[in-house]
């Protein structure tokens, strides 16, 4: 099966990215390489064997099967289309027709699915293929990979997906990995506001934080930032997990998006859109999200 993709072009070599191609290098498949900065391509390549490409469409031209991971939808849709649609500069400009496009970013699933009727008319396969547990969980090779799209496509490249994560899952039609991602970091966002707020208020209240959190793990409260987050990055002061406030908030306003779209309950999904959005606000895009804990302290 490891050749059974082809050539695989990898579009983004960033934080996440470069663990993630670096796996599939290392399962065997042949890999082309392109980022904005050549530098960061060129680190992969300079102690694993691959090749790097000097534009999207030299990738493309390249590659048989395409992987993107890229920041967000906007940028995946001009990587594959060009400046506004135009075919230009662009991925598809060069890929041969049939081949597989598979976007791993972190898209909008309204988004993914009007890309995918424009991709289908250009003769390419399409599928969404998002991924959870982060950076520690790209490096290891224990990503959650949520997958959107036709099922055969899926059957056919699980082998290949499991060479960067341990847990694949099949959610759905198109858009469905990307909707899934959203809906289960806006799940986390809400999590955290409540455990920095459980955390303040036992603090006030005479309970030592690191005391709390030992509590809550054992008791009916636990979710991922008690048991992830609140010692390590949190009460530790250290508020360095590797996400960011401002990506946080935007899968929050996307989850937002498709329960508005959905027409399904949003009493608890705006207010939490809301603290994320003044919360990127005050502390920046880029502030860790896990500065969460300072932006609820009012004590500070």
């Amino acid at each position: 099966m490891t050749n059974s993709l082809g050539k695989i072009g990898f579009a983004g070599i960033g934080a996440m990215g470069t663990p993630m191609s670096t796996n599939l290098i290392k399962a065997g498949h042949k890999l082309v390489l392109f980022d904005i900065d050549p530098k960061k391509a060129q680190a992969v390549a300079a102690t694993n064997e691959c090749e790097v490409a000097t534009s999207l469409t030299d990738l493309a031209g390249r590659s048989n099967t395409v992987i993107t991971m890229l920041p967000d939808g906007k940028l995946v849709r001009k990587a594959l289309l060009g400046d506004n649609d135009s075919g230009k500069n662009c991925i598809t400009e060069t890929l041969k027709p049939g081949s597989l496009i598979i976007d791993m970013s972190s898209s909008s699933p309204m988004g993914t699915r009007e890309l995918g009727a424009i991709l289908e008319k250009k003769g390419f396969q399409f599928i969404d293929a998002p991924v959870s547990n982060g950076v520690k969980g790209a490096i290891a090779a224990t990503l959650s990979i949520m997958v959107g799209g036709d099922k055969t496509v899926f059957d056919r490249v699980k082998p290949m997906l499991e060479k960067m994560g341990n847990q694949i899952y099949y959610a759905g039609p198109l858009g469905a990995g990307h909707a899934i991602k959203a809906l289960n970091n806006y799940v986390s966002a809400a999590g955290m506001i409540a455990a920095c707020e459980a955390m303040h208020a036992g603090e006030a209240f005479g309970i030592d934080p690191n005391v709390a959190i030992d509590i809550i793990n054992t008791s009916s409260g636990y979710n991922g930032t008690t048991q992830r987050k609140c010692k390590q990055f949190m009460i530790s002061g250290t508020y360095n997990a590797g996400f960011s406030t401002g990506l946080m908030a935007k899968d929050v306003r996307t989850a937002l998006d498709i329960a508005q779209a959905m027409g399904t309950s949003t009493i608890l999904a705006k207010p939490t859109a809301d603290i994320w959005d003044a919360m990127e606000k005050k502390l920046g895009f880029l502030s860790d999200h896990t500065e969460m804990h300072k932006f609820t302290n009012k004590n500070k």
